[in-house]
């Protein structure tokens, strides 16, 4: 990193006068495997960052299992001079927006300011609008499993049901916490698993992984200060769960 003050090299304890442009060098050293034969659509971008549409079965980060096909690779390939900084992270097979600032001071900024909307459809009829209250952990024989303990982490989901019928009810989530899972083990805690997310007891009938999609985010730009809300529709599969009903984002 390298700090300059009017085009002058200086220390980051000398002293700075009105007027003074101070220039802040980063150098990015952290770089991924690009892999150009994945996609995934771009919702919005600038200077300091990029929101992706993130598609089912692609994970954010690589990892043992996964070493080439992650948002990730992707955003290597797109950016190969770029540090991967990903804002908020979403499980494999849960679609939807997703941040990743292109430099450490718009991470830093956006870091727990992003305001998160998801939409699930999960098993039965749900109340009209409820608070989920449960502390979170790990269950102690795995380290992907989550579940309600009272040693867990404060944990808390709000949820709001914008459509329903004789099997599922569309819900809309905004969350207090952000815990591992969280959407995933609250609605599977009150009786309500998601649908297709066999990994806390919702069936796989009807789709083929678990129905969970971010689909706003509201967050400050780091640079403007200036809100931005960005928008993904909720994804056909999804949909399709609500055969002739209008299924579309809150209108709040």
């Amino acid at each position: 990193m390298g700090i300059t003050r009017n085009g002058s090299i200086v220390r980051s304890i000398d002293i700075v006068y009105p007027g003074d442009e101070i220039v802040i060098r980063t150098e990015d050293t952290s770089l991924l495997e690009p892999n150009h034969d994945l996609k995934a659509a771009v919702i919005f971008e600038n200077e300091n960052l990029v929101v992706f549409d993130k598609p089912p079965g692609m994970p954010v980060h690589p990892s043992v299992r996964h070493q080439g096909d992650t948002l990730g690779n992707l955003f290597a390939a797109m950016y190969p001079d770029t540090t991967f900084r990903p804002v908020n992270r979403l499980d494999r097979n849960t679609s939807g927006l997703c941040i990743i600032a292109k430099n450490a001071h718009a991470a830093n900024v956006l870091q727990g300011e992003c305001k998160k909307v998801y939409y699930a459809a999960v098993h039965g009829l749900v109340d009209e609008s409820g608070t989920i209250d449960a502390p979170i952990a790990r269950r102690t024989e795995s380290i992907i499993l989550r579940c309600i303990r009272d040693d867990g982490q404060p944990s808390v989901t709000h949820y709001r049901r914008i459509a329903a019928n004789s099997r599922y009810s569309l819900a809309e989530i905004e969350l207090e916490t952000g815990r591992t899972h969280q959407i995933r083990v609250h609605f599977s805690h009150i009786g309500h698993p998601l649908a297709g997310d066999d990994l806390y007891g919702g069936l796989r009938d009807d789709i083929h992984r678990q129905a969970l999609h971010c689909g706003r985010l509201t967050f400050t730009e780091p640079l403007s200060g200036l809100p931005v809300t960005v928008k993904s529709p909720i994804p056909d599969e999804i949909r399709a769960l609500f055969p002739g009903e209008a299924v579309c984002h809150s209108s709040r």
